[in-house]
């Protein structure tokens, strides 16, 4: 079973940064699409950025755009999310999301990804 395990998530006051990382299972997430999703209590699991398999491709939330960037090491079977310029509206749960055998696609809804993470906590503070 392909397994994803998101770390980096913590408190941290608006203005400053953090990276998310991601740890993926198997020896062909070279070929993942992967992508971040973020959620709040009462509101839909939200997009936020994402790559194709090599992360030649990418897409990123209007909300997010100029902020965050997504990237990937596939030698280290990891994505990450460099966090930039937080705001109070960036707090949620974040979780990393893939798409084995996506190939050369970049997946935005949450439905087209077949295995998630854990989620890692965000919060930004005023």
């Amino acid at each position: 079973q392909v397994h994803v395990v998101e770390s980096g998530g913590g408190l941290v006051q608006a203005g400053g940064s953090l990276r998310l990382s991601c740890a993926a299972s198997g020896r062909t997430f070279s070929s993942w699409p992967m992508g971040w999703f973020r959620q709040v209590p009462g509101k839909e699991r939200e997009s936020v950025a994402a790559l194709n398999w090599s992360g030649g491709r990418t897409y990123y939330a209007d909300s997010v755009k100029g902020r965050f960037t997504i990237s990937r090491d596939n030698a280290k079977n990891t994505v990450y999310l460099q966090m930039n310029s937080l705001k109070p509206e960036d707090t949620a749960v974040y979780y990393c999301a893939a798409r084995p055998g996506g190939g050369s696609y970049v997946y935005t809804n949450h439905y087209e990804y077949d295995t998630w993470g854990q989620g890692t906590q965000v919060t930004v503070s005023s």
